[in-house]
């Protein structure tokens, strides 16, 4: 039952927290900024046991408290916090206009018409019941609010009247609009009432539900199986000041390696050596640029972590060099399920050391998954992560380049893992139904920290599942999808919400794991792939072959056009990267995040923006050859293949053959642009190209700014780069202007060129 607090009593104040005392309990305020307010009560720890929030300045704020009768006011530089009786609270801001505010009604479901729920069930179907939760947080929701976050989530873009649950899930059939929970727990939401937005983060890794009007169109709420009251209110009233403040609080994307940019190309398995080889060669030959190489479990020796299959990979370090020469980086699978095998050496080690899991009695926990009877490692303990971090060394010294951790939801295919599996955070005993949401983000920070121990480089890691802060440590996918327009459309507002959720480096396995692929749906796909942060071809066992060569010539022609696209687009890309580290910015992202003044932009589920300046319309309809585009106002856009040139606010009808996909380039626009080359790095970026959009409309300043560094390691946070003022004025005729405004990497363009459009 959720716990009654009582009559307001009184007060104390501790630095920039405020502890309000009830009949009944204490609950705590925390003022962590002017716009972040944390709202805290201990139910089961007097301590936060945050595992997101790690790097946290402990501020002190200015802000003032008042007591009135019934009522404690706190008021800081932009937010009056209203705190009352059964630790009810309102928000305002400092203008006295209410933000948010907490429902005082009582939960009233929608009514459901009775009948024998018992046969429903013997049915095999779920229905829609009031549940109950030891945290219960309730807030009222109005006509025009509408929802956005909540990470890796099926449905639309707008969240309103969907129900989530946070229980990170591997689900093979197929992801449906009706799906509650996926592989990800992102606690993370963002309103927006009449124009203005704000967040809220429930910091609580139990199993969480949230429910934006599906219970009551009256209300909204949040909750927890158990934990504690853990709660930020993030102020906006700009949805991107939302995001910054919530990447704040939850760490930001770092830069990633170059390399990792690139195209990448897996298969649930390249099964052999040869068969690598032979992917390899093909993208050479058939001049298709491509960086990377996925081997999935079948290189490892009996699906045992850390190994590799000497039958199916004779010499892999040799066969790592060879791909090297040709320009290919190789990532290798590596999932937490440790096969029960004595003699088997990270076993021995796992079980002599206590790193494993164990039930309530302290006795090692047996599941099965790939490798038959395996064991957990038990990733809440630093020592294990520890552990873990340098047995990567292994795969290092073999030639990987990167890691890609799955099933570490944790999967397993006898039964889930019990509530009562015990892990041990560093000597606080802690239980799988505490531990079951961050076992892969815990993974995920032990691997990238291994990695970065033994390289002193940026790692390049991809986890399936994760929490919210997994952002600092790893690249994400979304998981098992099917070959199917249906998970292509719905792919784009999945990966607009992990954008807005702090998930900035996100993707998809383009053209879909599951089923068949057609050449029409990966031509389609391709084109969203090129502009999608993790950008990765990957299918499963037992279906057809799915490289870009696999159909027919039209479709390995449109895969080498926007494969070389994305090449073009790389410096670009960079540079938004560059912006996310510093602001938390994602890099592809719904309209409304620029245009939040634009309401037409709001419930806009199929068209994005890439960065700042460039806006994708993918077609996503089988058969379709035209579609309709929006034009935020505001703004003039440049069409990318014709060079028309349209007023925004408005919407047009796009002749899109297969071909070709809706690109428009924001007028007033500096993009940096690369020579056409087959991998990252094969030939040397003296020149810096650029293209200049919209000379022609009346914008008589251009302003961009261009960042380079090494590219691979974290000298850049010593001031080891360069950044580049680029300036466009168009007086009498056009001047282009590059000032290197920050000097601190030792390679320099040699020139610049520009075509204007």
């Amino acid at each position: 039952m959720v716990e009654k607090f009582g009559e307001l009593l009184s007060y104390t104040i501790d630095e920039n927290t405020v502890s309000v005392n009830y009949e009944k309990s204490t609950a705590y305020i925390k003022i962590i900024t002017k716009d972040i307010i944390n709202f805290f009560v201990p139910k089961i720890s007097k301590e936060r046991k945050s595992k997101a929030i790690e790097y946290l300045d402990n501020n002190i704020c200015n802000f003032t408290v008042e007591k009135r009768t019934g009522v404690i006011d706190i008021i800081t530089e932009a937010l009056i916090i209203k705190v009352y009786d059964e630790f009810m609270i309102d928000i305002y801001t400092i203008e006295n206009e209410l933000i948010c505010s907490d429902h005082r009604g009582k939960r009233s479901p929608f009514i459901r018409r009775s009948g024998d729920y018992t046969l429903l069930e013997d049915e095999g179907h779920e229905y829609a019941k009031e549940e109950e939760f030891k945290v219960f947080v309730k807030k009222t929701m109005n006509e025009d609010t509408l929802f956005y976050g909540l990470g890796e989530r099926t449905g639309s873009l707008n969240k309103r009247g969907y129900h989530y649950k946070n229980w990170n899930t591997d689900n093979p059939a197929p992801h449906g609009e009706t799906f509650e929970a996926l592989y990800k727990s992102i606690p993370f939401l963002i309103a927006l009432e009449k124009g203005n937005a704000y967040g809220i983060f429930f910091d609580n890794h139990f199993e969480t539900h949230f429910d934006m009007g599906k219970e009551n169109s009256n209300y909204y709420y949040f909750s927890a199986v158990d934990g504690n009251i853990d709660y930020y209110f993030i102020n906006g009233p700009q949805i991107n000041k939302v995001v910054e403040r919530y990447t704040y609080l939850t760490g930001r994307t770092p830069l990633p390696a170059l390399w990792t940019l690139g195209y990448a190309q897996s298969r649930w398995s390249y099964g052999n050596e040869e068969r690598l080889i032979e992917i390899a060669d093909s993208f050479r030959e058939k001049d298709i640029p491509c960086d990377i190489l996925y081997l999935d479990i079948d290189y490892m020796d009996r699906y045992k972590v850390f190994t590799w299959n000497n039958n199916r990979f004779s010499n892999p370090e040799e066969i790592m060099k060879k791909l090297r020469e040709k320009g290919f980086k190789v990532v290798t699978i590596v999932d937490p399920g440790v096969k029960k095998e004595k003699g088997y050496s990270i076993y021995d080690e796992g079980l002599k050391k206590g790193y494993f899991a164990t039930d309530k009695d302290g006795v090692v926990y047996v599941n099965k998954v790939w490798p038959g009877d395996a064991v957990y490692p038990d990733f809440m303990n630093s020592a294990v992560r520890n552990w873990w971090g340098n047995n990567q060394k292994i795969m290092l010294d073999s030639g990987v380049s990167g890691i890609w951790n799955d099933m570490n939801e944790p999967a397993s295919f006898n039964g889930p893992l019990p509530d009562d599996v015990m892990f041990n955070d560093d000597g606080v005993p802690m239980a799988h139904k505490e531990a079951h949401n961050i076992y892969g983000h815990m993974m995920a920070k032990a691997t990238y920290e291994g990695l970065k121990k033994a390289t002193g480089k940026r790692p390049f890691i991809v986890t399936r599942a994760c929490y919210s802060g997994t952002q600092k440590y790893s690249t994400i996918w979304t998981g098992d999808n099917q070959s199917t327009w249906e998970h292509l459309r719905m792919s784009l507002p999945m990966l607009m919400n992990l954008g807005l959720s702090g998930l900035a480096y996100c993707g998809t396995d383009v053209g879909g794991f599951g089923f068949d692929c057609t050449g029409e749906l990966l031509s389609r796909w391709v084109q969203v792939g090129t502009f999608t942060p993790f950008f990765r071809n990957h299918s499963s066992l037992a279906t057809r072959d799915q490289e870009p060569w696999a159909f027919d010539r039209e479709t390995e022609e449109i895969n080498r056009k926007y494969i070389k696209l994305r090449y073009k687009f790389i410096p670009y890309l960079y540079d938004a990267y560059r912006k996310c580290e510093l602001d938390g910015t994602p890099i592809f992202k719904p309209l409304l995040y620029n245009y939040q003044y634009d309401k037409n932009t709001y419930e806009i589920n199929d068209e994005f923006l890439f960065g700042d300046n460039i806006l994708v319309a993918p077609v996503v309809e089988a058969g379709a050859r035209k579609r309709l585009v929006y034009l935020p106002q505001g703004d003039n856009w440049i069409d990318y293949w014709t060079k028309d040139e349209f007023t925004g606010g408005q919407y047009i009808i796009k002749d899109a053959p297969l071909d070709t996909c809706p690109i428009y380039i924001k007028s007033g626009s500096i993009i940096p642009i690369m020579e056409e080359m087959n991998y990252i790095g094969e030939k040397e970026n003296n020149v810096l190209h650029l293209e200049i959009y919209g000379s022609n409309n009346g914008v008589e300043h251009m302003a961009y700014t261009h960042y380079c560094d090494d590219g691979e390691s974290f000298n850049y946070r010593n001031g080891e780069y360069n950044e580049y003022r680029i300036e466009v004025s168009m007086e009498e005729e056009m001047k282009v202007k590059l000032n290197l405004i920050h000097d601190g990497y030792n390679r320099k363009y040699e020139s610049y060129d520009y075509m204007i459009f």
